[in-house]
């Protein structure tokens, strides 16, 4: 079926294009994407010939077809039957409605009649889809981040420590170290078994090689006796240190014994390929229910101490855990007792993995999560798509964080936080690294205006900055402005072509807010007639985004003089600069 569908798309490609640009002037209030699905399971259910359309076809498709492979029920319910009705009138006006089709007053009348009833089904799948997010939500387990979101949101800046450091600690890593140990114990092309990895006798040379005590002779077999030697086992597969090869051996990978690494980012990698380790922390006990009750448990905590901004007695800890332990799971309360029986204290595995991995630091019962640990915590949090306000701190933070997260931010804020930041250089340095940071990546616009915008706060002790930056193409136009303006001796006047690269970075920012931001700049710009002899010139610029804002330009704009003007432009752009 997959190859039908691709063949059919491929087919189906150039019409759609020609429907689309058609749609632009024939019928802009339809979403012409919408059609697309509907088109493509019109030719693979109902008729081999694209241009033939019956009234049952359109039952078919939309009814019968839509509600199982739509995306988007929202959208379909509010715009497909509209983008249809666009696409068949697109077939008849341009002579592609085929032979032995339905005429199109046919046509239009059954979309009239189904067309409550597709609306119907596509909201019957947008409450069914909400029926089960809810489930899953009061499915939410003692792990899960989800149910203190808003408290999350409401933390004050977690600032974060730099590259530098973060690597030197996961160097520090017990169990990193632990899991390359065992990574060279096994060697290259090491046989394991089905029912157990390893032997007897292998698994008393795992444990001595990790330090690890052998467990006491009792009634079950050595294999089950050893989670904390499976865990290290696990940790060194997650980190890449082992490897398997073929369905029953596995060998170290090469590098394995070269840790801890040099090099800051490979040592990052390293932990950051085990960071879901932390879930081997969770309690393992005798009864496999027991120990479901309490997965979890090892994010659970860590979400606590962060809500806690990064500290929190263990005391409280312990007691708030037990409570949601008990309310997670009807079984919650008897697996803490049975993980106090066994462990001594329920959170001691949690704490021994999280320590080991260098994520927290208990001193005078009191729990706290080390910069490793913030670092981490702010990483699964994120994976659980949930916003937090996480920034580099001011004494790590480069210019390019710092113009990053200053456009994010509301301007007092950006204001703040570059003030702070600029209390640690002096001002040339300081400008002369904002620029450099700006000319990494010439696609950035709202980077450039922001560094733009800081340096020019600076006044004449960024002048020698602004003249290194002359020799920059995308900092060029700013640099010539700024210098124009504090008078500066021998300085080159800025160009018309400058001027034009400017117009196109406050354009590129402004289209990324949204339609009626981008239409507004535009008419910022100046009335119909100055746009339009804009656009006669500023195809010349070569600036990376120039062809997706004249290809913008043309469909935004809504005088017609603009749009054939922007195309004009953009034919000429792709004639001059591919």
């Amino acid at each position: 079926m997959t190859d039908r569908i691709e063949a059919a798309a491929a087919e189906l490609r150039p019409l759609l294009q020609e429907f689309i640009l058609w749609a632009r002037e024939n019928a802009p209030g339809s979403d012409s994407n919408l059609v697309g699905p509907v088109v493509l399971w019109h030719r693979l259910i109902a008729s081999d010939n694209v241009g033939r359309w019956k009234r049952a076809d359109l039952r078919t498709v939309l009814l019968d077809r839509m509600p199982q492979v739509v995306e988007d029920p929202d959208a379909a319910a509010d715009g497909m039957v509209p983008a249809v009705r666009a696409y068949l009138t697109f077939l008849s006006e341009t002579d592609r409605l085929a032979t032995g089709s339905s005429s199109l007053k046919e046509l239009l009348a059954e979309i009239d009649d189904l067309e409550d009833d597709f609306v119907d089904a596509m909201e019957d799948i947008v409450v069914d889809q909400d029926e089960y997010e809810d489930d899953e939500e009061e499915d939410e387990g003692l792990g899960d981040f989800e149910p203190f979101a808003d408290e999350l949101a409401e933390l004050p800046t977690i600032r974060l420590r730099p590259d530098a450091e973060l690597a030197a600690a996961t160097r520090q890593a017990t169990l990193i170290s632990k899991a390359r140990d065992l990574a060279v114990w096994v060697g290259s092309e090491r046989r394991v078994g089905e029912t157990s990895l390893l032997t007897d006798a292998e698994i008393t040379e795992a444990l001595a090689a990790l330090g690890l005590p052998a467990p006491a002779p009792g009634g079950k077999p050595l294999a089950d006796s050893v989670p904390a030697l499976w865990n290290i086992w696990n940790l060194a597969i997650d980190l890449d240190f082992l490897q398997p090869e073929g369905e029953d051996t596995v060998s170290a990978d090469a590098d394995t014994a070269d840790w801890p690494f040099e090099e800051d980012d490979d040592a990052l990698d390293v932990w950051m390929a085990g960071l879901h380790s932390i879930d081997y922390g969770d309690p393992e006990l005798e009864d496999e229910d027991a120990t479901i009750a309490l997965s979890g448990l090892t994010r659970a905590l860590l979400v606590r101490v962060l809500l806690a901004t990064g500290s929190k007695p263990l005391a409280e800890l312990r007691t708030e855990l037990a409570e949601a332990a008990a309310e997670y799971d009807e079984r919650g309360a008897e697996a803490w007792a049975a993980a106090t029986a066994q462990y001594g204290d329920p959170l001691n595995p949690v704490l021994d993995w999280l320590a080991g991995y260098g994520m927290v630091e208990v001193e005078h019962d009191q729990v706290r999560l080390t910069p490793l640990g913030m670092e981490g915590v702010v990483h699964l949090t994120d994976d659980a798509d949930i916003e937090l306000d996480a920034r580099p701190a001011i004494d790590a933070m480069t210019a390019l964080d710092l113009l990053s997260f200053s456009a994010e931010l509301p301007e007092e804020e950006a204001d703040a936080e570059f003030a702070a930041w600029m209390e640690l250089r002096e001002p040339d340095r300081a400008a002369k690294e904002l620029l450099e940071a700006a000319a990494e990546d010439d696609a950035d616009a709202l980077i450039r205006v922001q560094a733009a915008s800081m340096v020019g706060s600076l006044g004449e002790v960024a002048v020698p900055a602004w003249q290194d930056a002359l020799d920059e193409p995308s900092l060029r136009p700013y640099a010539a402005t700024h210098l124009a303006q504090l008078g500066v001796d021998d300085a080159p006047p800025p160009t018309q072509a400058d001027t034009h690269w400017l117009i196109l970075d406050m354009l590129t920012i402004s289209a990324g807010l949204g339609r009626p931001e981008f239409v507004s700049s535009l008419d910022d710009i100046g009335n119909v007639p100055n746009l339009v002899n804009l656009l006669d010139v500023i195809w010349k610029v070569p600036h990376p985004h120039l062809e997706e804002l004249l290809e913008a330009i043309g469909k935004a704009h809504p005088d017609k003089q603009v749009g054939k003007a922007a195309k004009r432009a953009l034919f000429k752009a792709r004639s001059t600069h591919n």
